[in-house]
């Protein structure tokens, strides 16, 4: 394929190892991703940051006591202002210019980010520096599960992404345990504690400019913009070039053609305004998976991930530990956190989505209140001078800490991240997904802000909200999330062709469509003749033009 470079990877790997190849590329950028949202903690309880940006002060037993909690929460809040700012900007810059070229662009931008935070001389220079690199983990991660999800496996979608997001949480191990190397540095004042930290990230993004030119395209990207021979070779290379495999990739491939064909004779121009609103959709209901993908990532972030993340030191706090102890067990929670994630990797394509999520909501709510009940019992023992229970209540609070962030990490981390990436048209998929960062950035965002108010004002209540999210999202996921375990991306339109939000009602007409293609595939002989890829494609497009023929623009 003279078309690709010589250098591509592409040529050299194939397969299940070309898989691997594509997936340590997106785990680099997942990696970072999970460093800068790690990297903040520590950052936080540095002396020489909170004096320069004028937040806090240190208090009698050597932690910091912060004086404007508004102040350092929007300095942690306002990254994921940068990152709803920068998703939307990768979304467009994904469907149009593909996936590759985005993903160097947000590296860069990234790079840019973090030479400003590392050396940021006040409050608003870091705010500036804290957007630009927002923007820059927005466009990443509004391309990245998207280029993943493309290239991978129907049967084991699921399995890649979940192994990225181990890589996401070994981002955050790395950031919490070198910042707590580097607080034992010199006297515990030197501005190194929190700079070195800071542009540790740099030769991440780095390395991922200098190698992500060297991977292939997404396939269906290529399919889109009618470079269908490059998109053929790639397929091929991906899933195999002999025998069944063969055939396999070449069905494959005419259904993403076919898919393609579909979507661009039933959608109008869909720019972020008219997604949001489903104009111009027809019976693709674009509308309805964007609020889905939104409001999942929002509940995300809200039932208690963001607040454990960043204010595990606090938590632990009110739960009566000493300001060193809390900084090694918060360290401790996160080891645990990221091995947690390799049960997902195992389940997530068994299971399926859904199932992950109601165990996940279970386990998490319970774990919260539970923390929340220990806190208060051990606050209550310290006032009542029993130091024997105070600490006994702690360490059950920091087990049931422990506890939340294991069954997390197996469950709630991947399947908002993976989601968006499946449910969306191939012709809006890239801004498809970003919507999604949009929630992740809302209810990220929102909750960091508001954080160290809670915690300030409230104390351990903070837990029993987050308790009380876990159980909101078992109904919610219940009643309108239909499942994509298993499912190929083309079939997914299938599924939302629905005019019901409710998740029964998709499955029943999902059913009822698939019957319909199957017979006509059957009665036109296309489902056995794998050879002649027009007849594939002619059976595909009729089937589902049978349900959105009446809904299509004028």
């Amino acid at each position: 394929m003279d078309s690709i470079h010589k250098l591509n990877v592409v040529h050299r790997y194939e397969k299940r190892s070309l898989l691997i190849a594509i997936n340590c590329i997106a785990g680099l950028s997942i990696l970072f991703f999970g460093y800068d949202q790690g990297m903040m903690g520590g950052v936080n309880t540095a002396y020489a940051y909170y004096t320069l940006m004028g937040f806090g002060h240190t208090g009698p037993d050597g932690g910091v006591v912060v004086d404007d909690t508004l102040l350092q929460g929007g300095i942690v809040s306002v990254y994921y202002l940068g990152t709803l700012v920068g998703c939307l900007i990768g979304g467009s810059i994904g469907d149009r210019y593909g996936r590759i070229k985005t993903i160097f662009i947000g590296a860069a931008v990234g790079v840019v980010g973090a030479v400003l935070q590392c050396s940021a001389q006040n409050a608003a220079w870091m705010i500036c520096a804290r957007l630009i690199n927002g923007w820059g983990t927005g466009i990443l991660n509004s391309i990245i599960p998207v280029w993943a999800t493309e290239t991978a496996e129907h049967k084991s979608r699921g399995q890649f992404i979940a192994i990225e997001f181990t890589l996401n949480i070994f981002g955050v191990v790395i950031a919490y345990w070198l910042e707590y190397a580097c607080s034992f540095y010199g006297d515990g004042t030197s501005s190194f504690i929190w700079r070195f930290p800071v542009a540790f990230q740099i030769p991440m993004l780095v390395a991922l400019m200098a190698s992500v030119f060297f991977f292939p395209e997404s396939p269906r990207w290529l399919v889109k913009m009618g470079r269908e021979d490059e998109a053929r070779y790639i397929l091929g290379r991906l899933r195999g070039n002999q025998g069944e495999e063969k055939e396999a990739a070449e069905i494959e491939f005419q259904d993403i053609v076919a898919s393609c064909e579909l979507e661009r004779s039933n959608f109008r121009k869909q720019s972020y305004f008219h997604m949001l609103f489903g104009v111009g959709s027809g019976k693709m209901h674009t509308g309805r998976r964007v609020q889905l993908v939104i409001w999942l990532q929002i509940m995300q972030e809200w039932v208690g991930i963001a607040g454990v993340t960043i204010y595990a030191p606090t938590i632990f706090g009110i739960a009566g530990m000493s300001p060193a102890k809390r900084q090694w067990i918060a360290g401790l929670n996160n080891i645990f956190y990221m091995f947690s994630t390799l049960i997902c990797v195992f389940t997530l394509d068994r299971i399926g989505r859904r199932w992950t999520c109601y165990w996940g909501s279970v386990g998490q709510g319970i774990a919260m209140a539970l923390a929340g009940g220990f806190s208060y019992l051990g606050k209550q023992a310290t006032l009542d001078g029993d130091t024997s229970k105070a600490a006994s209540y702690g360490n059950a609070a920091v087990s049931m800490v422990f506890i939340f962030t294991f069954v997390f990490g197996a469950t709630w981390l991947t399947v908002p991240w993976l989601y968006p990436a499946e449910i969306f048209p191939l012709e809006v998929r890239a801004k498809g997904n970003a919507w999604g960062v949009v929630g992740w950035s809302i209810g990220n965002g929102w909750l960091t802000l508001l954080c160290p108010i809670m915690f300030e004002k409230i104390g351990e209540k903070t837990l029993y909200i987050f308790a009380a999210c876990n159980a909101i999202t078992i109904p919610m996921v219940w009643a309108l999330y239909p499942e994509t375990n298993q499912r190929t991306l083309e079939e997914i339109d299938l599924l939302f062709a629905s005019d019901s939000i409710w998740n029964w009602e998709a499955e029943k007409n999902f059913a009822r469509l698939r019957e319909e293609m199957d017979e006509y595939a059957t009665t036109t002989g296309a489902k056995t003749d794998v050879e002649h890829g027009p007849s594939r494609k002619q059976s595909l497009v009729r089937s589902v033009n049978l349900h959105v023929e009446s809904a299509k623009p004028e």
